[in-house]
This record gives structure tokens, C-alpha cells and sequence, in this order.
């Protein structure tokens, strides 16, 4: 008799060759579009941050009960909370490196941003996953993208259930605007998610596209 049990994940434990470096920062403002100075402010002091596969999560401002909703013009203002971090994704060995961040104020766009301390936080143990921007083909329908998504995400060698894209958006760079698109990868094993928070989807991930985080609906 052959008797396989079903796998379980419980036991799962999270590695660590990819973490989240969340810096303190004092930044009261900043412009909706700020993807593009920021990295050149982070350039600056870390200046291997755009040449390597390490990651930058755009800030965003939780959207309230109230009536508040993010804006959607670049240069409309952000008004951060104290608990607003900024926050990079790194491989573990550049962590060190970017603590050199610590002590420094960034100039993004007119807008100051003090650094004040750091923390690593382990990547999401999920099955549900959601990038908010993902640098796509302009020309692409949404069927056209989400083909090109699942093709690559195979290639990957990843499993996964359901893709669902959302919004397109655009992030403004001195070469022209960069097309995004959202995606939710859902029903991934925890290896997997793993695995995807790790390499990301696509180009221009210092500028915060193929970043994936946890989505939060499920």
C-alpha cells in the first residue's frame, strides 16, 4: 500500500537571503509621484542601490473611513503620519550597507525626509499577493498583460491559482512616464510567495514596480 499524506506548510519557516529594512523617517510631505527623486536621494548615499535587484516599496498613505482617498496627481501632496516608514527591499547582505541611510536627510523633490533608525522585517508568509505597480507594455490589453504575467510566473517555476489585474497607473522618470499595471497573485504556497517576494515581476524595481506585498483582502 502507498500512502502520501497531504503536505502541510505549518511548519514553515521563513529564509532569509531577502528581507524589508523599514527605516523611522520625519517626513511630513510628499508628492504622490515621488518614486523617481526619492531614488535619487537614496542614490546618493547608496549609490549601488539602483544597480542591483533591491527594491523600494512607494509610500503610501492609508486611505480613511472619512473620505480621504490617495490623489491621483504626481504632484498632489502625501501628508505623512509619524508612523510612516520608508521602507527598502534588500538582499540580506546589502542590509548592513544601507544602514549608512541612518543619520542622513534626504532632499526628494523640495521635500526633507531625516532617517532615524532601522528594522528588518522578515518577507510576508502568505498565499495572497499584491504589487501595485508592475511596469507593462502600454499597448497591452489587460488580457495581453495578464498572459504575459502568467507566462512569466511560470517560467519561474511558480503555482499559483488566480491572477486578477488591476489599475493602471504612471510613474514619471527623466526617460518618459513608466506604464504600471496591479496584480494579485492568489493561492500560492508559502514557498512560493516566498519565492515571488523575492525576485519580483518585471522592470524597475528600484522605483517600486514588482514589488509584492501581502493583500490584505484575504
Amino acid at each position: 500500500m502507498y500512502w502520501e499524506e497531504e503536505t502541510s506548510e505549518e511548519s514553515f519557516s521563513i529564509p532569509e537571503e531577502v528581507i524589508d529594512l523599514q527605516f523611522k523617517v520625519i517626513c511630513s510631505s510628499l508628492p504622490v509621484d515621488h518614486a523617481w527623486p526619492l531614488v535619487q536621494a537614496i542614490d546618493k548615499v547608496l549609490p549601488w542601490f539602483s544597480e542591483t535587484q533591491a527594491g523600494l516599496h512607494i509610500i503610501h498613505c492609508a486611505e480613511s473611513g472619512n473620505g480621504w482617498e490617495r490623489p491621483e496627481q504626481g504632484d498632489a501632496l502625501l501628508q505623512l503620519s509619524k508612523r510612516t516608514p520608508l521602507t527598502l527591499r534588500l538582499p540580506a547582505e546589502r542590509a548592513e550597507d544601507a544602514l549608512a541611510l541612518i543619520g542622513q536627510t534626504l532632499d526628494i523633490a523640495g521635500h526633507s525626509m531625516q532617517i532615524l533608525s532601522a528594522k528588518k522585517k522578515k518577507l510576508a508568509m502568505t498565499r495572497f499577493l499584491y504589487a501595485r505597480y508592475i511596469a507593462a507594455d502600454p499597448d497591452l490589453s489587460e488580457e495581453l498583460f495578464i498572459s504575459w504575467a502568467v507566462d512569466e510566473l511560470k517560467q519561474m517555476g511558480l503555482r499559483f491559482k488566480k491572477i486578477l489585474c488591476g489599475k493602471n497607473h504612471q510613474l514619471q522618470s527623466p526617460d518618459g512616464p513608466i506604464h504600471t499595471r496591479s496584480l494579485m497573485v492568489a493561492e500560492l504556497s508559502y514557498e512560493d510567495a516566498i519565492t515571488l517576494q523575492e525576485q519580483g515581476l518585471g522592470m524597475h524595481r528600484s522605483l517600486g514596480c514588482g514589488v509584492f506585498l501581502p493583500q490584505k483582502s484575504f
